[in-house]
């Protein structure tokens, strides 16, 4: 990480010496003092106590992806979760005790604003395993390239967030019947530091809103939302493109139409409604691009790591996760001879809708060589991953080809 920062940006400007202080929650102390071209440790060790292994794409903003051996965990630990930044964290100072979230918009009875504490107050606290992954989660795989983070198959989580029901808030405010839509807005700064501008607002359709997993959340794995997960509070929409989930969340709008903020335009967050050639321009109207909803049927192998060595005649353990958007999975299979037969794998059911589900196998390797090991989930409307890239696509969106690890027999 250190090399991103160092050789790119030469120096720490002042901004991010903020966003430091925010991730290690205290001040730098005699920050004025230091060397143009030192990169403070906290960015190395930290990322509010990141993982060595994990993979910075950017830093401004920041995108941070999580291998696969990584993402190990019944409930993805926090220092092993993926960020996901469109615009900068925010850099004035978080006071929760004074945060506020308010409901408006054209489709509302009347607005009303709540303090956090009016939330816990109010209405019933509830927790939940939700499965946030990254529109672009695999686009490093779609050749030609298309412009974005190229993530490999890491921009996934599934922790557990606590908070309250948007529904029971928006029950609160009272719907008016022509409400369609609703959008968020948070306190992300965009790169430019223009405050007229907006980096992303987008949401969901009101019937995913009123899904009894879709929260307002203020605590991650128990804890206090972290700056980078959108302390002091955060928009949960599990099973959709994580940039539904909107952080540092001030205000939700309810519409009578479809959101229209930024990043909801355009081919953000969007694919095309028919086939396109690999490499074709499009025009980006919504005659030709839908919004993408339901992140399609995945999985992961993340044990052991890609690479693994053992000796001939050993079988070998293998587990990993699978989650289908909105549905559940049904079968997980996996292959060691490139897809020419498959093994079936024994698969738990999830913790709550919307939580990804863990798988388990044993194999066994003919002879000493070198193999694949591959792995593929259906699910519970019988449609399988794909065991190559999907169709191209100008966003390099929904890239849910198996995943496979490399494994040397000796």
């Amino acid at each position: 990480m250190n090399s991103h920062i160092h050789n790119r940006r030469g120096f720490l400007k002042k901004s991010a010496l903020t966003t430091l202080a925010g991730m290690v929650g205290t001040e730098i102390v005699f920050a004025k003092n230091m060397p143009p071209h030192h990169v403070p440790l906290a960015f190395d060790e930290g990322l509010a106590g990141k993982h060595p292994d994990m993979v910075v794409l950017s830093d401004k903003p920041w995108n941070v992806e999580t291998p696969p051996h990584l993402l190990d965990d019944a409930i993805t630990p926090i220092e092993r979760m993926f960020i996901r930044n469109n615009g900068l964290v925010p850099e004035e100072k978080i006071d929760p005790s004074t945060w506020t979230l308010t409901i408006k918009g054209e489709s509302v009875k009347q607005t009303k604003t709540y303090k956090i504490s009016d939330l816990k107050a109010k209405f019933k606290t509830y927790t939940y395993q939700l499965v946030l992954e990254c529109g672009g989660n695999g686009r490093s795989g779609y050749v030609p390239q298309t412009s974005g983070n190229q993530w490999d198959q890491g921009a996934v989580s599934c922790a557990e967030w606590t908070g309250v029901r948007l529904k029971d808030i928006l029950n609160d405010v009272g719907l008016k019947d022509d409400a369609v839509y609703i959008g968020y807005y948070g306190k992300d700064l965009h790169p430019s530091r223009d405050p007229s501008k907006v980096v992303i607002s987008r949401g969901v359709p009101i019937k995913k809103a009123m899904e009894d997993e879709t929260l307002i959340a203020w605590s991650l794995n128990g804890k206090d939302l972290p700056l980078m997960h959108g302390f002091p509070l955060r928009l949960v929409v599990g099973g959709w493109p994580a940039s539904v989930s909107g952080k540092w969340l001030h205000t939700i709008a309810v519409r009578n139409k479809e959101h229209d903020g930024a990043k909801m335009d355009g081919h953000s967050y969007r694919v095309p409604r028919q086939a396109v050639m690999p490499g074709e321009k499009l025009a980006e109207t919504p005659e030709n691009f839908r919004i993408i909803e339901s992140m399609p049927v995945k999985s992961l192998i993340t044990f052991p790591k890609t690479g693994a060595m053992i000796d001939v005649g050993k079988s070998l353990s293998l587990r990993g996760h699978a989650w289908a958007g909105d549905l559940a999975v049904k079968d997980v299979f996996t292959s060691i001879d490139y897809g020419a037969t498959w093994q079936k794998t024994t698969l738990q059911t999830p913790k709550n809708r919307l939580a990804w589900q863990q798988w388990a196998a044993q194999v066994q390797f003919p002879q000493k060589g070198y193999y694949e090991v591959w792995v593929r989930a259906v699910d519970s409307q019988g449609v399988s991953q794909p065991m190559v890239i999907p169709a191209w696509n100008p966003g390099g969106y929904l890239n849910n080809a198996c995943h496979r690890i490399a494994v040397k027999v000796v």
